[in-house]
């Protein structure tokens, strides 16, 4: 899903060798997804017991990039990506020993709030040329239920892992921390965290928001060294939730 890398002068510094654009895949690397987060084991219920697994309508292809922020939003320094940034590869792909601290880094890594298996309905990557943030965003179409059951989740971090030790692909010991992050008040549920990695002499802050609005979702990572701007993430957070209310009523007009 990547493009080729390309060379970013503005980006050399201390996080240099973390920061040059690269085509590296955003894949888990092997791990997994277990499905959306927060949802139980499967049972050996018969499959007539269970509730059916259909999706809610969904946006149009055309609905949903619709919906979705551009860098005209955030600012001149922005722009469309130009690859994912290594620091993915060499902070965010890494382990914990606990399992909801490993699955927080699963997801800022790959993305996949809800699991693998349920596809977005339209992705943006930008990236701030000044800064060397990036930010990832979504649009997924989901059970309602099933995307409060991820915001849940998401607020039992601060507490289940507020502090941690993780293992990056190199071996490497990272110090993680994760503290709630209050999103602008949109949509119809919300939730946020902000997740500071200190890697070595350098630090990696994350900002990841999920909003629902009805069956849909919005979800973004805002990953910078040092801290990102905090003013990108609420931009994308209003102006994203604008764009798929507007574009859930068009849908329901055309019905």
């Amino acid at each position: 899903m990547q493009h080729a890398p390309a060379a970013r002068p503005l980006l050399v510094s201390a996080l240099s060798a973390a920061l040059t654009l690269t085509a590296a895949a955003c894949s888990a690397g092997g791990r997994a997804a277990e499905g959306p987060v927060g949802t139980p084991p499967a049972t050996t219920q018969s499959p007539a017991t269970l509730a059916s697994p259909a999706v809610p309508p969904a946006l149009t292809p055309g609905q949903a990039r619709a919906a979705l922020i551009t860098e005209a939003d955030l600012g001149e320094t922005w722009e469309p990506t130009r690859g994912a940034a290594t620091w993915r590869d060499q902070v965010l792909k890494a382990t914990a020993e606990r399992p909801d601290c490993g699955r927080l880094l699963d997801v800022l890594y790959t993305e996949e709030l809800f699991g693998d298996t349920i596809a977005p309905r339209a992705t943006a990557a930008l990236d701030d040329a000044a800064g060397g943030a990036q930010l990832h965003y979504r649009i997924t179409s989901y059970r309602a239920a099933d995307i409060d059951r991820a915001l849940t989740w998401l607020g039992t971090l601060p507490d289940t892992c507020g502090r941690f030790t993780a293992r990056a692909a190199r071996g490497a010991a990272l110090d993680v921390r994760v503290a709630d992050l209050a999103p602008p008040e949109a949509g119809d549920a919300r939730q946020g965290l902000r997740v500071t990695v200190n890697a070595e002499a350098a630090v990696l802050t994350v900002d990841l928001v999920a909003v629902r609005v009805g069956d849909d979702a919005i979800s973004l990572t805002n990953g910078a060294p040092g801290e990102p701007a905090e003013a990108a993430t609420r931009t994308a957070v209003e102006v994203g939730t604008e764009r798929l209310t507007e574009a859930r009523r068009q849908g329901r007009a055309q019905v």
